[in-house]
Formats: structure tokens, sequence, C-alpha cells
């Protein structure tokens, strides 16, 4: 049982005896009184005022109520308790997110658009992981480490906002994309080590083959989660600028090489996943979120600083004062 903050009784079960308290309290003040013997006289004029020692008689009650209602709480036992926590995040987990920033991402299919709608639900997934390491790789005709692998999470929050198409040579290098994220984790000496690759097409340029960036992250034991993302059937895409420089959409198939992301995912022990709209490519960072957990040691330590003893003292010494009250100055009275 607690109160407030920091207090707390190792036996309450002993304060259900305060139920006594208000019970002697009644018994004194209105049975005993109707116990005590009475003279009725015609007139008491002769016998003056009462003394202030007889309207301080109820006062030996009182006393001796706080004396017990103090050793009541005293036997509950109320201490003051102190908790410090230490918390060990070595288990955590280095992950990588290569991200494809080829021009089709900025598709409509997903609101606002593809690039957009990832950079929002990456950044949830960063402010879900705070004891882990994370880095960004983007790609597109080719790849580079956008942040290398930090605690930092506002940098890589920044990183994350800061993404945009253009960046890079046209295509969709997946190959390298993957390459570049093996490379940032293959020194890594964590416990876990993950690299989470999204692209919204097919491998159509690069110099590293994927299956060998595959065979390197299963050599090194980093898992991969794909991700493919693109509705079923035809999307809005960028064809082309107006002379003003705005983009111009046009329907196209959407063309995901599923057949290689789920091959990735199989030969690293990860998973593949399709996000055809906003809820779902939020839902897959959630369910990789739950899949990859890491392992915090926490340490708890409590300090205890026993109050009963003065409530102990206090009792005894309200009713000793009770009691020598009542044998010395309240002695004629009793």
């Amino acid at each position: 049982m607690k109160l407030w903050n920091n207090l707390e009784f190792t036996h309450p079960q002993f304060l259900w005896l305060l139920a006594i308290v208000p019970i002697l309290a009644i018994w004194y003040f209105l049975i005993r009184k109707k116990d005590s013997a009475t003279l009725t006289l015609s007139n008491t004029s002769a016998f003056g005022k009462p003394s202030i020692l007889s309207r301080l008689k109820p006062l030996l009650n009182v006393l001796r109520l706080l004396g017990i209602t103090a050793l009541i709480i005293a036997l509950a036992r109320p201490r003051d308790v102190n908790v410090s926590t230490r918390v060990n995040t070595n288990k955590g987990i280095d992950i990588v997110m290569a991200i494809d920033v080829s021009a089709s991402m900025l598709a409509k299919d997903l609101k606002p658009n593809r690039l957009e709608a990832l950079k929002k639900v990456a950044t949830n997934f960063v402010n879900k992981r705070p004891n882990d390491r994370i880095g960004i790789v983007v790609y597109a005709g080719e790849s580079f480490t956008q942040t290398p692998i930090t605690s930092d999470k506002r940098i890589i929050k920044n990183t994350i906002n800061s993404i945009q198409w253009g960046q890079l040579d046209g295509g969709t290098a997946i190959g390298m994309g993957l390459g570049s994220a093996v490379n940032r984790l293959k020194e890594s000496k964590a416990k876990s080590k993950v690299i989470i690759l999204l692209t919204d097409g097919v491998n159509n340029t690069g110099f590293v083959d994927p299956k060998t960036a595959t065979d390197l992250a299963k050599e090194l034991g980093i898992k991969t989660y794909t991700i493919g993302i693109g509705t079923n059937g035809t999307a809005p895409f960028p064809v082309a600028k107006d002379m003003s420089g705005k983009l111009i959409f046009q329907n196209a198939p959407v063309e995901i090489d599923e057949e290689l992301l789920k091959y990735i995912a199989a030969q690293t022990e990860g998973k593949y996943f399709r996000a055809t709209n906003n809820s779902k490519l939020e839902a897959i960072y959630d369910e990789i979120n739950k899949l990859e957990k890491t392992e915090i040691e926490e340490y708890k330590y409590y300090n205890y600083d026993e109050k009963y003893r003065s409530l102990v003292i206090l009792g005894g010494l309200l009713l000793m004062f009770e009691m020598l009250l009542k044998f010395t100055i309240f002695r004629s009275f009793i």
C-alpha cells in the first residue's frame, strides 16, 4: 500500500485498528461521562466557578487517543522508499534504412506521394527506437550513405526530412542500395544488425548485383526486411516537366520486382512486405518495430528510511505525559 509517491506501509492491515479510535472517543466523551457520579444541588453559587484544571480534564483523553493512534500507525510500519534506476542498453540493434529516391517515388498512389508518405512513417519509426543506432542510405541510379549509424535521433530525423528526389542519377540500383547498407553494418559490434530496404521499382542499373549483396548480408548475419511500395495496377507517375518546371503526371503500370525482394528477405532471414497505401506502409513499420525487440536490462535500487521509530517514541511520550498529568496535576479530579 502506498501513499503519495514514496511513502508506503509494510503492514497496512494494522491500519484497520484505527477504527477503534473513534469508538474510544465516543466512550470517553459520552458514555463514560454518563457513568460518572453526580451530585445535584439547588444552588452552586457557594462553590464558585469551575477551575481551569477541571475544564482541561478532557485533555487527558485526547492525549491518550493521540498516543494510541501513533502506536497503531507505527505497527503498520511506515517507511520512505527511494528508488533509483539504471538502464543497460548494450544489447541494442543497429539498423540501416536503405531508401529508394528515384523519380518514381513521386508517384501519387500514396498521399501526397510515396516519398513524403515514407518520410513521415520512417520518422515515427525512429521515435519508437530510442535505444538503437540508425543509419540512412539513399539510392537511385547509384547510392551513398546519407547518415552513418548514430544514436543521435535528432540527426536521423533531420536527414529523413531532408531526403529529396533528384539527388542521384536516374534508375533503380537495388543491388547498390543494399550493398551500401551492408557496408555500413559490416563493422558493427551490435548484437543484431538489420537493414530495411524500400523500393518501388525493378533493379535496372548499378554495378552491384542484388544477389551478390544478398550473399554478403547473409554471410555477415545481417537480417534484411524488404518493402515494395506502390499500389496494384496503375499509378500517376512523373513523366516530364512543363515550361514552368512543374512535373507532369501520367498513369502507368506499377512494376515492382517482388520476386527479388522476397529472395533477399528469405536469404537473410528477414521478411518481405508490400505497401499499397499509407496505412499499410505504417502498419509494416509497426510490425518491423515489434519483430525487432531491443533487450534492455533495468536495474532498480531501493533505499528504505523507516519512519515507525519516531511514531513509537511519539506515542509512548503522549501516553506517559497523559499518565503523568493524571497522577499529578489532575489527581484530585479523577
